[in-house]
């Protein structure tokens, strides 16, 4: 079972890899600006943590997204050294279109599914992650 696991991860990885390419994006960059699209104001050590990469591949990240405009830095209101990311409209506009094309990857798999079976593999798998999240 954990070898078929292993292999949709990779199936969707290829498929969203080559989606988010199509956008100028990395998958781990899509997933950042995810991320920052539900927790505005966060900062980047925060976003690493949440996007499972090390602090220093998020601060070349942010860095990159800030030059291109889809995301724009403030201080802290509680502490003025922390800078807090937040989505430009660029960066809004842009993880539309990434959402519009994650979709389809998500389309294409559970292609010739019912909304039964769906939902059914949806709850297995909500699962599975919350066992093996467990100490």
């Amino acid at each position: 079972m954990t070898y078929l696991v292993k292999r949709l991860e990779s199936a969707v990885r290829r498929d969203l890899d080559a989606a988010m390419l199509e956008q100028g994006l990395t998958t781990p960059q899509y997933a950042a600006l995810s991320i920052l699209r539900r927790h505005p104001g966060i900062s980047s050590a925060q976003l690493a943590r949440r996007a499972f990469v090390t602090a220093q591949s998020m601060q070349v990240m942010v860095a990159a997204f800030v030059k291109s405009g889809y995301v724009e830095r403030r201080p802290s209101k509680d502490n003025q050294r922390v800078l807090c990311n937040h989505l430009t409209e660029a960066g809004h506009t842009l993880l539309t279109l990434c959402e519009q094309s994650a979709d389809e990857v998500e389309m294409k798999m559970l292609d010739g599914m019912d909304e039964a079976t769906i939902e059914t593999l949806r709850g297995v798998l909500a699962v599975c992650v919350q066992n093996l999240s467990r100490p």
